[in-house]
């Protein structure tokens, strides 16, 4: 079983990492790196997996016996990687309209 406060923070710095790297992918991108910015989103998913992976143990905990409580620190790690998430994906579609 995956200790609450642990994942929580798995979540957050993983997603804030995706998150941060999708930025500077776009950075790149604005500069016409868009080979380096397409390396940084490839780093960003593997930070997204690895907080996608931690919520994903956490909901089957929740599912089974072991509840998991709603905290304000759990809804904070939930939001870092929607937003993570978001990024990612806005982050793409930019990158390719400045490789147009």
């Amino acid at each position: 079983m995956i200790e609450l406060e642990e994942a929580v923070m798995e979540i957050i710095v993983n997603a804030g990492q995706s998150r941060s790297l999708c930025f500077e992918a776009l950075r790149a991108a604005r500069q016409g790196e868009i080979e380096e910015a397409k390396n940084l989103l490839r780093e960003a998913d593997g930070y997204s997996r690895r907080a996608h992976h931690i919520q994903t143990k956490l909901i089957e905990q929740d599912a089974g016996e072991a509840r998991q409580p709603m905290t304000l620190i759990m809804v904070h790690a939930q939001d870092h990687l929607m937003n993570s998430l978001l990024a990612r994906e806005l982050s793409e579609e930019i990158i390719q309209l400045y490789q147009r």
